[in-house]
């Protein structure tokens, strides 16, 4: 007796096959998919893996028209509006909308990974989001999201992880928050690039066969750019790229602190020794500060390492790494989010700091630093500035330029007393080794005038 044919629908009944497959499948496709019969109907509303992972950044229902609703000062939309409508429930309507359809089907408490990057999502949609029944997002991304009040988020956040709460909640353990959106891959085929013989090609200059091929070398060089760039951030944090976060976030250092253990950022906070009271003293301390800057995996020119350690993932606490983008397609853990990819079967190891642990001690060109343990800022850069300069290159260039610290030796009639010490590693936020040398035979070939 012959098998009868493998169907969709037995595919799809495989729960391993429609995990790997429903990421990829946007939510019309999902429900024209549902309509086409009543067996694939109930198979996916009752399967929460079809649901799992939920990415309405490029839903066009979910985007609202943010243009003046009295653009001329005399005629109004047609619509009418509710008096007591506020702004956060003007712009979080189409999201309600689709929340409510989705909560009405039953599949709502499914979604576990929720995208609503550049999306119109206000706070108090953010804490329905966390707080309510309904929900039980576990990884959630507000990526470049538009009116969204940072501060309010962040009392909702202090809330949801303060020190009363029921067992169990926050339901959320990672917020993408920091980073940039995820921007769409350009055309790269031989067919999307332009075609000289065109009937439609520009006439005039623009038609011109020299035109077209700078054109066309240009669409095919921004393709090769974008061909090697990495998919996700994890080269931004692990390689020594310098600052890796864009936008003022120190009004964040609190709340990161406060949901520590509960609730984790595409951030982390920076474990300098001046961030840790029992090894620095009272003058030194900083107060919690997220850290925005890559050292890459080797950290310290010197010792190679950092005196808190690196990070490392599955040796370190959670806390201590960042949630890489994009979000996981197929996990909505914390720990698939924070896993960085490798071939070698060993993680890399992170470290970051924040500007202020490495003021004076890190290059912001080549992005080279030195850590405590292997360099001590002279104290005479702020007793006696004007008296530490490099020395003045010559015509015939030498190979390298030390700077010399200096010790102030207080006032006399015969101005201050300079004492020769142990070379300067950084001066004017260059390296004196490498950037540093450079900017001063630049200058004394001319290049500055």
């Amino acid at each position: 007796m012959e098998r009868p044919p493998t169907s969709l629908f037995d595919l799809l009944s495989i729960d391993l096959i429609l995990r790997q497959l429903s990421p990829y499948l946007p939510i019309p496709a999902l429900l024209k998919l549902a309509a086409t019969d009543k067996s694939l109907r109930n198979l996916i509303y009752m399967n929460s893996e079809a649901w799992r992972y939920l990415d309405l950044s490029r839903a066009r229902s979910a985007t609202i028209d943010t243009s003046p609703i009295d653009a001329g000062g005399i005629s109004w939309r047609a619509e009418r509006m509710d008096e007591a409508l506020t702004e956060d429930d003007f712009y979080s309507g189409p999201l309600r909308g689709i929340f409510s359809k989705l909560h009405t089907k039953g599949v709502l408490g499914y979604v576990q990974t929720l995208i609503l990057d550049g999306l119109s999502v206000p706070a108090d949609l953010v804490r329905e989001i966390i707080a309510e029944e309904r929900f039980n997002v576990r990884i959630l991304s507000l990526r470049e999201c538009k009116h969204l009040n940072q501060t309010k988020l962040q009392q909702v956040l202090r809330y949801a992880v303060r020190p009363g709460r029921p067992d169990g909640a926050p339901k959320l353990r990672g917020l993408y928050i920091f980073g940039r959106r995820d921007s769409p891959q350009p055309p790269r085929a031989k067919k999307d690039l332009p075609n000289r013989n065109a009937p439609h090609a520009p006439a005039g200059v623009l038609g011109s066969e020299g035109a077209q091929i700078g054109s066309e070398w240009n669409l095919r060089s921004s393709a090769t750019l974008y061909d090697s760039l990495p998919s996700d951030d994890q080269q931004r944090w692990y390689d020594r790229s310098g600052r890796v976060l864009t936008g003022t976030t120190s009004a964040w250092a609190d709340t990161l602190y406060d949901c520590e253990g509960s609730i984790s950022f595409d951030a982390v906070l920076c474990r300098g020794p001046r961030h840790n009271i029992t090894t620095t003293t009272s003058k030194d301390f900083l107060k919690p500060t997220i850290a925005g800057v890559a050292l890459g995996q080797q950290g310290c020119e010197t010792c190679e390492s950092c005196p808190e350690g690196p990070a490392v993932f599955g040796q370190t606490n959670e806390k201590s790494l960042p949630l890489l983008a994009p979000p996981p397609l197929h996990a909505s853990t914390v720990r698939a989010a924070q896993r960085p990819e490798t071939t070698t079967g060993t993680f890399p190891p992170l470290v970051v700091r924040c500007e202020d642990c490495l003021r004076g001690r890190w290059c912001e060109r080549c992005n080279r630093s030195w850590c405590e343990t292997c360099y001590q800022e002279p104290v005479s850069r702020t007793a006696a500035p004007q008296t530490m300069l490099p020395t003045a290159p010559t015509t015939n260039f030498p190979s390298q330029v030390h700077v010399q610290s200096v010790e102030w030796a207080g006032p006399s009639s015969s101005g201050p007393a300079v004492q020769q010490g142990p070379p300067i590693k950084v001066y004017t936020k260059l390296c004196v080794e490498h950037c540093l040398v450079g900017e001063m035979m630049m200058s004394a070939d001319g290049f500055w005038g």
